[in-house]
């Protein structure tokens, strides 16, 4: 039970303080004058502002509450390391021995594991909410138990008590690392880059550690034998590394297990590498102009990374008009540099209605095929002259193209059609799909008529496209290390101009382009996985049939086998959960690949000896104390508010106090008439003093 004086005013405060001045005002007043009565005018005024001022007393019945003491426990991949959750689950029942022992104090425990993606240890966050799930003012303090390894101090709590940290690990402890210091995302094939990394050894070491020692560290990509190389420990190393390949490059860097060291887990690294062409290097063929010919210019060069070297042959030889050769041209082509010194460098080549003419010299063609051959591209859009005697196929190129012409040319309308194969080649896969049919339409695709076609006799290529009587329309060939495409047409640029509705040239010449240019993403049998956190989803690509399950081996080389669903022709996907962070072995068939799960080097591990400076500064402001588990739990006992809760050997919490009002009573002191009555009767007493007083004076 609890008492207190309250008032409840009859008047405005204001117009009491008001009252209160001019009741003294005059009371000062008549003892300035010599009145008899002044101390009866001051008791009738006291009693008026009592009355009005209306005083109670209020009497609460509070039933006590019990403080509360928040426990953080930390559960995250590092407090794993060592015996480190043997002392945590040691300290914890332990600590809450210690809490049951203290009058009116019980615990809130919250335990916190690792954050989602790789945020690390979140304990304040987690201490943030479970402060928020009870009453400020029962808190008497806070224990958090953990390694001190916190990695999200900005989202410490106001805490109205002390914090304590009970840190789990060894003073001799030790551990080695791999550290990626610098790892770019992207990487231009064939440029070399630096990338930096460092082995650092960090806590109690032992002989034969630290700065001047050597390990080995072995470097793999892409899933290969690893090459092993000796470095020195705690300096930093630049790894010079060239892209031998476009698309996702996964390197692994790994150093052996130290004896007694904490962990393996930050001995090894993964780094995936996208590699992308610098500029993209094409040469373009015309043998003489044609409404067609601007649509391949104009493909090329909406491509801002492509480098289009183009000539167009505008008089043939064999027109004797007596102008010299050296005037046929602006400049003298050079063609010798072109496809001779430096036919190499570019990554594709078109032929866009090209024909024998004696300005390319045989010499010259087989260079072509050669360069074909090395791993080169060749795109030959056929004409009418495709079919002549002057065809390019009866020169060293008809060696590598892929489809023979019969000499005869087809003029008739037809509607270019994917193939049944087409449908699973990525060049032309999903075409139709860009284009479908108007209402009404027969079933087919909803783009134009083309109406020309070099009727073909297909050799070991892949048909994708078909015209006119089933003919082949477009024929695709893997030709030694490198690719050759045909198309049986020069009538693509009916499309971009719109006829009948048009249709999807751009992207169909863009695929093609990209695809004899080997773009990873346009590979016709392809095995890749796109890892979102923990899961990845792989995707399978192949022109044949079901290829079956892909095969997965973990990091710690247990092997997941993952059904594949058909989500489209030829195109197959499944979803796996990797149940650990590392490098994963995809295989199916003659097909493989990795992927990487989790960062390059988990923050968990990152620093993994036991440590008291990350918590410090927010401890000591708190009045807290930082105490190893190793030397045994500390006792608990309470302290008063804003003195030192720490010792040797103890930590404390804050009595709070708290309390529950039960009921609450309210007794007026003052009854109003009563007190109103006894100041007219003070006031009457000084009347009759002060005029009994002033009779004598008068007699």
């Amino acid at each position: 039970m609890a008492g207190s004086l309250i008032f409840d005013p009859h008047l405005p405060w204001l117009a009491l303080y008001i009252a209160c001045a001019v009741a003294v005002l005059l009371v000062g007043l008549s003892l300035w004058r010599g009145l008899a009565g002044w101390w009866l005018r001051g008791l009738a005024a006291a009693a008026l502002l009592v009355a009005l001022a209306n005083p109670s007393l209020q009497q609460e019945e509070r039933n006590p509450l019990s403080d509360i003491v928040l426990v953080v426990v930390d559960e995250s991949a590092s407090q794993g390391l060592s015996d480190r959750a043997e002392q945590t689950e040691a300290a914890l029942a332990e600590v809450l021995a210690e809490i049951a022992a203290l009058p009116d104090t019980q615990a809130s425990v919250t335990r916190v594991g690792d954050g989602e993606g790789d945020e690390g240890t979140l304990a304040m966050a987690a201490l943030s909410e479970a402060l928020a799930e009870e009453p400020r003012a029962r808190v008497a303090g806070a224990i958090l138990i953990s390694d001190g390894r916190v990695h999200d101090m900005a989202r410490l709590p106001d805490l109205p008590a002390p914090l304590h940290l009970l840190q789990t690990g060894h003073d001799t402890d030790w551990d080695r690392r791999l550290v990626i210091e610098n790892a770019p995302a992207f990487a231009i094939l064939g440029e070399e880059f630096d990338l930096k990394l460092r082995i650092e050894d960090q806590g109690d070491l032992p002989g034969g550690a630290g700065q001047g020692a050597e390990v080995d560290l072995s470097i793999a990509v892409d899933g290969e034998a690893p090459r092993t190389y000796t470095v020195p420990v705690g300096e930093a190393l630049s790894l010079p590394v060239t892209l031998s390949h476009g698309g996702k490059n996964v390197i692994q860097f790994a150093t052996p297990e130290a004896e007694g060291e904490l962990t393996e887990r930050n001995n090894a690294a993964v780094v995936q590498i996208n590699g992308v062409r610098d500029r993209l290097r094409v040469l373009l063929v015309s043998g003489e102009p044609h409404p067609g010919e601007r649509t391949w210019r104009n493909l090329l060069k909406s491509d801002s990374s492509v480098d289009l070297v183009h000539f167009t042959i505008l008089r043939p030889p064999e027109k004797q008009d007596g102008v010299p050769v050296s005037e046929l041209s602006l400049i003298a082509f050079p063609t010798r540099e072109l496809f001779i010194e430096k036919i190499d460098e570019f990554d594709l080549i078109i032929f866009d209605r090209y024909k024998r003419r004696g300005i390319l010299p045989t010499l010259y063609l087989d260079n072509i095929r050669d360069y074909v051959e090395r791993g080169g591209a060749v795109l030959v859009a056929a004409g009418p002259d495709f079919a002549s005697a002057d065809s390019i196929f009866r020169s060293p190129l008809g060696e590598i193209l892929p489809g023979e012409p019969t000499a005869r040319v087809l003029e008739q309308g037809y509607l270019p059609e994917v193939t049944e194969l087409g449908e699973k080649h990525p060049v032309t896969e999903g075409l139709e799909a860009l284009y479908p049919p108007d209402e009404g339409q027969e079933a087919g695709p909803g783009w134009g008529r083309w109406f020309r076609l070099i009727d073909l006799v297909p050799g070991e290529g892949q048909v994708v496209m078909k015209g006119l009587g089933e003919r082949p329309l477009l024929v695709l060939q893997r030709q030694g290390e490198g690719r050759v495409a045909l198309l049986a047409s020069d009538h693509a640029w009916l499309w971009s101009r719109g006829f009948e509705g048009g249709g999807p040239q751009l992207e169909l010449l863009r695929r093609l382009a990209h695809w004899m240019m080997k773009e990873p993403d346009l590979e016709e049998e392809m095995l890749s996985a796109e890892a979102v956190g923990q899961e990845m989803t792989i995707t399978r690509r192949t022109l044949g049939d079901d290829p079956g399950d892909v095969e997965v081996e973990a990091p710690d080389g247990t092997l997941f086998t993952v059904p594949m669903k058909e989500i489209s022709p030829g195109l197959f996907q499944g979803v796996f959960a990797g149940p650990e962070m590392g490098l994963y072995r995809l295989t199916e068939g003659e097909e493989s690949a990795v992927v990487a799960l989790g960062p390059a080097a988990p923050k968990e591990f990152e620093e993994t000896i036991a440590t008291g400076e990350v918590l410090a500064g927010a401890v000591a402001a708190r009045r807290g104390g930082i105490l190893p588990v190793e030397d045994g739990v500390p006792a608990l006992r309470q302290v008063r508010e804003g003195r030192i809760a720490a010792g040797r050997g103890w930590i404390g919490v804050t009595p709070r106090e708290a309390y529950v009002t039960a009921d609450v009573t309210v007794m007026p002191l003052v009854s109003p008439l009563l007190f109103l009555l006894l100041a007219g009767l003070f006031t009457l007493g000084a009347w009759l003093i002060e005029g009994r007083k002033g009779a004598k004076r008068a007699a």
